[in-house]
């Protein structure tokens, strides 16, 4: 079957590409393979340049990387620019800091001289997703490449053009092209590829499921990974916070890319005074959110990448209503088969119903009473996943020992969740393992080689003590 870039504001296919064969595929990872053994020679201020010219390409050429982004999943213009314009900040990020973050790393022993050295693996395999078509996959490549390995991209099937663009933005920034190559292959060839022992490691952002495949391949084989998965990220909101904050702040974190993001808002945890009243105002928010066509300046959410993902949705909410949630906001599609989903509001959510247990990957909130902090940190952990969390009261002391107590790779206190190159991105449970962005991204795809060299030997004939 051949590999379609999709619009899905209008429906129509924009362009067919013919996936590799077996064969092309191999003799691209060959040559992958062999700038292994090159790149690592490089020197760190040679990448960091090539690194830096990514970056410029990257701000250069925002405006027609955006036009693609809403072209092939739907993502308004203005936030296709801002993701463009954040990868050249990480591409930034790396080439200033990748070589401190690696230096070697002194270790007092018994030995003359003992350290830990950070040494490239070679060639890392990239299974990435389609809602942030440039963003997921820079937060990957800019720390790989810096730390001398390099990509092969396996970039999600609708959105094949905003792969290929990448692919040259680092090519023409200066880049072997060995050093990074994206894969026009289907699902079906991504666990052949993780068994060639020429493949070192694998990451991968996406669905659970999708993240159990590749582990359960990687495992056979024995490969390094890194999953970065689904969340159900909760958002706490405490009776002392500020409430017009809270809920104009849950509305832009709930709506993130139509909903489609790992890392949006999904779960609003609230106290019972305050619970009537936020979810009046953010129903006001969200209403205000204008929806249209991606390419227009003005939109500020999109349809939801396909059509079908946008009728699965719609069933998770039929659902939950009929297991005893309630819609305060309705919402949702004009007609199944359609990819525009409008917001929607779920309450009187309990356990038993789909909403409390599964994650929504669109703009629904779902919203649960809790009678006390306590409650709502009990609410927050009961989930199979641990992406991000939010917590919101004017007690910092007490946002800050939720923070702790929050089972998840991330909480944020009065502030919507967000990654950034300079904390380290994960989850925990069923949101996956190992880390993104910071020093401990870049150190999860390197050899930590533990070096020992002994005392100098007394030459022959030396008296010794």
């Amino acid at each position: 079957m051949p590999i379609e870039s999709y619009n899905p504001h209008t429906g129509r296919v924009l362009k067919r590409f013919r996936p590799f064969s077996w064969a092309k595929t191999v003799r691209i990872l060959g040559q992958a393979h062999a700038a292994a053994a090159t790149w690592p020679a490089t020197t760190f201020a040679h990448r960091a340049a090539v690194l830096r010219r990514a970056g410029a390409l990257l701000r250069e050429r925002a405006p027609e990387l955006a036009r693609l982004m809403a072209l092939e999943m739907g993502k308004p213009v203005a936030d296709g620019r801002a993701e463009a314009l954040k990868c050249a900040t990480c591409c930034d990020y790396y080439a200033e800091h990748a070589e401190a973050f690696l230096a070697d790393e002194p270790v007092a022993t018994d030995a003359g001289r003992s350290y830990v050295s950070h040494q490239p693996l070679g060639v890392v395999l990239a299974v990435m997703p389609w809602n942030f078509p440039f963003w997921q996959v820079v937060r990957f490549a800019a720390p790989a490449l810096m730390a001398g390995n390099v990509g092969l991209l396996k970039h999600a099937s609708n959105v094949p053009q905003c792969a290929l663009a990448l692919e040259k933005i680092f090519h023409d920034a200066g880049l072997p092209p060995a050093c990074f190559r994206t894969l026009l292959i289907g699902s079906d060839l991504v666990e052949a590829l993780i068994a060639d022992d020429r493949v070192r490691a694998v990451t991968l952002t996406g669905s659970e499921p999708a993240g159990a495949a590749v582990a359960a391949a990687a495992g056979r084989h024995i490969k390094k990974t890194v999953l970065e998965l689904g969340g159900s990220d909760p958002f706490v909101v405490l009776a002392d916070a500020d409430l017009a904050l809270a809920a104009k702040t849950a509305a832009q974190a709930r709506m993130i890319n139509a909903g489609q993001s790992c890392i949006a808002a999904k779960r609003f945890i609230v106290e019972k005074p305050v619970l009537k009243e936020f979810v009046a105002q953010l129903i006001t928010h969200l209403l205000a959110l204008r929806t249209g066509d991606p390419l227009a300046e003005d939109t500020q959410y999109g349809p939801l990448a396909r059509p079908d993902l946008a009728d699965e949705l719609a069933q998770q909410v039929a659902d939950s209503v009929a297991q005893g949630a309630r819609l305060a906001l309705a919402g949702g599609q004009e007609r199944p088969g359609t990819a525009l989903f409008r917001p929607a509001v779920l309450t009187h959510v309990r356990p038993g119903q789909r909403a409390y247990h599964e994650e929504f990957f669109g703009p629904v909130a779902i919203v649960l009473e809790a009678k006390d902090a306590a409650d709502a940190v009990r609410l927050a952990n009961d989930s199979r996943f641990g992406l991000g969390a939010s917590v919101w009261t004017q007690d910092l002391a007490t946002g800050e020992a939720l923070a702790r107590q929050i089972e998840a790779g991330a909480v944020f206190v009065n502030s919507l969740v967000k990654s950034m190159p300079e904390l380290p991105f994960g989850g925990i449970k069923k949101s996956g393992y190992g880390r993104e962005l910071s020093r401990l991204g870049i150190r999860e795809f390197v050899n930590q080689k533990s070096v020992w060299i002994g005392k100098a030997a007394a030459p022959a004939g030396a008296k010794t003590e």
